[in-house]
């Protein structure tokens, strides 16, 4: 019973959706022409609320699990990283920038995997949020891509991709600190 509640309450089942909705993303973001990157931009925006919703629902009902606590980084991780690879061939992104942003992901993945078993939980800082804020504009804008209310959309998502990129090196670093701070107190 407890591991029915542990995988199919509500903030889970949203998460699950979420993760579901990256292949379907992919067919979008591969079709080309402006319509079809504003539905995409649509969902992907939407996709992204999800994750501010079920974060609020598990925390107001104290539905927070282990298996959440796994996947809903996952599955933003998903949705962001998928959309900015797909993007490399279009050019509306640089590999490189793409690159920086899953490497300092897969660092940050490591160390908090290593804190845990060190019995240290590391959760997620301001710098990190402010970072998955300027990602999600900035590939939302990106997805967009075309000008929009005479807004060059491709050139406000590379700006605000710089902001994250900056954000990205920063609470990477961050996580690093504090993992060696808790290291240096033992």
């Amino acid at each position: 019973m407890l591991l029915k509640k542990e995988i199919f309450n509500l903030p889970n089942i949203i998460t699950m959706i979420r993760i579901g909705m990256v292949p379907f993303l992919f067919t979008l973001l591969l079709s080309p022409g402006k319509f079809w990157s504003l539905v995409l931009a649509v969902l992907f925006v939407l996709a992204s609320l999800t994750d501010l919703i079920d974060g609020y629902i598990a925390r107001k009902y104290s539905l927070v699990t282990t298996l959440g606590k796994f996947l809903d980084p996952m599955a933003d991780k998903l949705i962001v990283n998928s959309a900015m690879i797909l993007m490399i061939p279009s050019g509306r992104i640089a590999a490189w920038i793409v690159a920086i942003i899953i490497i300092r992901d897969f660092l940050v993945d490591g160390i908090r995997s290593i804190a845990s078993t060190d019995g240290m939980y590391i959760q997620a800082s301001n710098w990190g949020k402010k970072k998955t804020l300027a990602q999600t504009i900035a590939v939302t804008a990106l997805i967009i891509h075309y000008p929009i209310f005479g807004i060059d959309a491709h050139f406000v998502g590379t700006i605000i991709l710089y902001v994250a990129l900056f954000l990205t090196i920063v609470s990477g670093l961050d996580y690093f600190v504090k993992y060696y701070r808790y290291k240096s107190q033992i």
